[in-house]
Parts: structure tokens; C-alpha cells; sequence
């Protein structure tokens, strides 16, 4: 059985929202102002190589699905080539390689495509789908690129949850322009 890893870009007020320009946010793209340096953007590709599968919602996977065919680095071969689990009740007959839609329940759906795998299935972006995963307590690790910007606006990854979530900080570390690298590790009883 695998893991299930989620990745966020946020600032640091939490706002989780249009990081990378995609969607009508106020401050899409607001990440693009900061330069993560060779060691952040070394820790994206390692991040991605040492991947299973990927587990997206619609939206992030629509965004995904159009850039990332059309590349040919190394990120973009990984991502393009391994197993992807989108949660959609909408889309039908997905085009980019590998894609699995999952039209049940999201929780359910990301368990199965977890016990697929033995290694980790990454959940990049996706805030609704990150939100219901980490308040069924199915996040087994948080990979936080913690941005030096407090936006003030806009959706976050730490919604109201049914109980509280313990964590373990397991490694950190700041890069690039004053940005933060913060995994945590579920800590579960």
C-alpha cells in the first residue's frame, strides 16, 4: 500500500488559491514572483520522480492536461507517463495518457488508487479534493512551499475539518527567495 502525499504552494496566510495562474483568482500566478532557486525547484523534480501516481481534481487536471503533454523535460515525461486518478463526476473520456477517472466518492476512490500503489500518489493543488482527503485522515504527508506573501484573499487548504490533525514536522528548510519547504508527517496513534 501506498501513501498519499499532498503538495500545495500557499502563502503564508494559507491561501492556497491560483498559484499558478489558472483559473480568474485576483492574484493568479502570484508565485511566479518569487524564485524557489535551484535547491526548491530540485525538490519539485524529486518530489515528482519519486511519484507512483498522481491524484487530481477536475480543475488541476484540466490545467495539467493541457501544459504538460505538450513538454518534454524530465518533470514533464514523468508526469506524462505515470498513472493518473482524476475525481470528476463531469469528465467522460480523458485524453492525457494513464488517467483513470474516479466518479464515486472521492475518499473511496483515493483509497483504492492508494492501495494500487506502493509508493506515493501525489495530490498536486486540487484544494477541495486535499481538504476531503485530510479530513478523512488520509494524508499521510504534507510537502508545503510556503511563499514570503500574505494575500489576505482567496481559498485556503486548511478548511474547517471535523476533528483536529496532529503533525510532525519533518524536515524544513528555506530556498530561493525566502521560500519555505515544510513536510509533515501525519501523527496518528
Amino acid at each position: 500500500m501506498g501513501r498519499i502525499v499532498v503538495t500545495e504552494f500557499m502563502s503564508v496566510d494559507g491561501v492556497a488559491e491560483g498559484p499558478g495562474g489558472d483559473n480568474d483568482f485576483k492574484y493568479g500566478a502570484w508565485t511566479f514572483e518569487y524564485d524557489r532557486g535551484d535547491e526548491g525547484n530540485q525538490f519539485k523534480l524529486d518530489e515528482t520522480t519519486n511519484s507512483d501516481a498522481l491524484l487530481l481534481g477536475r480543475n488541476t487536471y484540466e490545467g495539467f492536461a493541457a501544459a504538460w503533454p505538450e513538454r518534454d523535460d524530465a518533470f514533464a515525461k514523468k508526469f506524462n507517463t505515470m498513472p493518473k486518478y482524476v475525481v470528476s463526476s463531469t469528465l467522460k473520456d480523458p485524453e492525457w495518457t494513464n488517467t483513470t477517472v474516479i466518479s464515486s466518492d472521492p475518499v473511496d476512490g483515493a483509497k483504492q488508487a492508494r492501495d494500487r500503489h506502493d509508493g506515493d500518489v501525489v495530490v498536486h493543488g486540487s484544494l477541495m479534493l486535499a481538504q476531503a482527503l485530510l479530513d478523512a485522515d488520509l494524508v499521510d504527508q504534507l510537502n508545503l512551499m510556503v511563499f514570503p506573501v500574505a494575500l489576505g484573499y482567496g481559498k485556503k487548504l486548511f478548511a474547517q475539518t471535523s476533528d483536529k490533525r496532529p503533525l510532525k514536522l519533518a524536515d524544513s528548510k528555506i530556498v530561493g527567495e525566502g521560500v519555505a519547504i515544510l513536510i509533515y508527517q501525519a501523527a496518528r496513534e
